[in-house]
């Protein structure tokens, strides 16, 4: 389905005050939508312990397990990181999220893998993607609108390992653009935004071990009758700030550039309108099926005009990973 269909559908649907779950890809070039959010049949999801899964977590047929076939090698990255390293030094952007895709093999079915991964946001598309993403993206209570851009991680959750994170200049400024960024998209729909926490520390549990990762609350008014046109709303945040970078277009142009792999659903939106109140996660940390037939895990992180080539691209091999 084209996205401009599926925003549609949202402001319809919003209008109406009714239950509906819907997705946009990266690029907005398409999404999913479903009228019924009990409709199993292509879609499975489930955002906060609400979905239309069958089954509880918890595996059945063994732990899920990955392994990398193939990821980009260190030469190819830089090749890449060095497109990116120009942009930043031409003033093209500030910051610019960065991915590339390892292929991989996993033991089970995709399905198996959305049933067992305990992850805060999931989503399952046919046999083509499945996503266990802990990055929220817009929740909307009432009139009050929010947003939690996740930018900067770490291995370990020791205290040392947190004082270093937040200590890391590199991550601070990483962090600080893109809170900047979300502030102002967050602007565009709503009034009265202000960063109500910023850059505190969340826990990330994984098969190679536990990652702290780093995120902000923003938050601002809507007017009342805000759901009659919340795809618009949500059209005109995306791409979401935290996978792109800032300045968005011309990040976007940068990164497009640099990158070899298209990223298809990965760092997409999805979420669930209960016919009241809103959430959607940005869905990262996902396994995706090429036309070739091939698995595929995504991953990347920020990088500024202070960033280490060598540390990135180590950055970006932790993150390949299912969640434990």
């Amino acid at each position: 389905m084209k996205a401009e269909e599926v925003c549609r559908l949202m402001n319809r649907f919003g209008n109406e005050k009714r239950p509906c779950v819907w997705g946009f890809d990266y690029g907005l070039k398409r999404g999913f939508f479903l009228g019924n959010p009990d409709d199993t049949s292509e879609i499975l999801w489930e955002m906060e312990g609400i979905g239309n899964s069958m089954r509880g977590n918890g595996p059945t047929h063994g732990r899920s397990t990955m392994e990398i076939l193939r990821a980009p090698g260190f030469e190819e990255y830089s090749e890449a990181f060095a497109v990116v390293s120009a942009g930043l030094r031409r003033g093209d952007s500030f910051l610019a999220n960065l991915t590339a895709s390892s292929e991989v093999t996993v033991n089970v079915s995709l399905e198996d893998i959305f049933h067992d991964s305990p992850a805060r946001f999931k989503f399952k598309i046919g046999d083509e993607f499945v996503c266990f993403s802990p990055e929220p993206f817009v929740t909307i209570n009432g009139c009050k609108i929010s947003t939690y851009p996740m930018k900067g991680t770490a291995e370990g959750c020791s205290r040392m390992a947190l004082r270093q994170l937040m200590d890391d200049y590199k991550e601070q400024c990483e962090h600080a653009t893109v809170v900047d960024l979300l502030r102002n998209d967050l602007a565009m729909v709503a009034t009265g935004v202000t960063v109500k926490r910023y850059r505190y520390a969340e826990v990330v549990h994984t098969l190679k071990g536990t990652l702290l990762q780093t995120s902000s609350e923003i938050t601002g008014n809507l007017e009342p009758e805000w759901s009659a046109g919340m795809g618009s709303i949500i059209m005109s945040m995306l791409p979401a700030g935290s996978i792109c970078g800032a300045p968005k277009q011309s990040t976007v142009d940068l990164i497009g550039r640099a990158e070899r792999c298209g990223r298809g659903w990965y760092t997409g939106v999805a979420g669930y309108f209960d016919g009241e109140n809103l959430k959607s996660a940005v869905m990262i940390r996902c396994l995706q099926r090429g036309a070739d037939g091939k698995l595929r895990f995504h991953s990347g992180g920020g990088i500024t005009i202070n960033s280490d080539c060598k540390s990135e691209y180590e950055e970006l091999i932790g993150k390949i990973y299912l969640p434990c």
